[in-house]
């Protein structure tokens, strides 16, 4: 039976991840010259997920000292962060690592995956850039939407953007979130290089 290799990373993080190492410092690019992206909100779920730098592991955010639950659709797809990237907040930018939107099939929390940027989401909130960088799986085995552009996710799936950005805009009332629209591949490529930690891409 064949593997994949983000199913091989996946079970490495979940079940073998007694180590040090701090996930947040993988590469943002693979060698494959794909994006990395490490998976902590599976799509379907409600739970606010978020990977913790500190214990090095993935736990539900708390707000007023509960579990975040998010009350409104579950995520329409895999939520995550692109690894060895900061949102500099003297930029604009809210101080964390760029976030992805993975669409395919639910991949467990702590999954590694590369993918290839499709576009981006340009948000604003409460004032500080969100950006969100939509993406695809590289491996053609387990897209459930075979397109590699934003002019083919525009011409092909229109509705399923409109759908992704309405549900940013709604989904947490406690947030003040605005669009400012939508960048092409091109675009999200250049964010994510512009947000890398270190200056070498590969």
């Amino acid at each position: 039976m064949r593997i994949s290799g983000f199913l091989i990373m996946s079970l490495f993080i979940i079940f073998g991840c007694n180590s040090n190492k701090n996930i947040y410092n993988t590469p943002a690019f693979s060698t494959n010259n794909a994006v990395n992206s490490i998976i902590e909100i599976p799509a379907g779920t409600n739970k606010k997920i978020e990977y913790n730098t500190i214990s090095k592991k993935f736990d539900v955010d708390q707000r007023d000292g509960k579990d975040r639950i998010i009350p409104f659709l579950p995520y329409p797809a895999n939520y995550g962060f692109i690894p060895s990237t900061f949102s500099d907040p003297k930029l604009g930018g809210d101080g964390d690592a760029l976030d992805i939107l993975v669409i395919c099939e639910a991949l467990p929390t702590g999954t590694i995956i590369e993918t290839i940027p499709i576009g981006m989401l340009k948000l604003l909130d409460n004032g500080e850039y969100d950006y969100k960088i939509i993406a695809i799986p590289k491996d053609p085995n387990i897209r459930i939407i075979n397109i590699t552009t934003y002019e083919e996710f525009i011409q092909k799936y229109r509705n399923v953007k409109d759908i992704l950005e309405l549900w940013f805009l709604n989904y947490d009332t406690k947030d003040t979130l605005t669009s400012e629209g939508w960048g092409d591949e091109k675009e999200a490529t250049r964010e994510i290089t512009r947000s890398l930690k270190q200056k070498s891409r590969f």
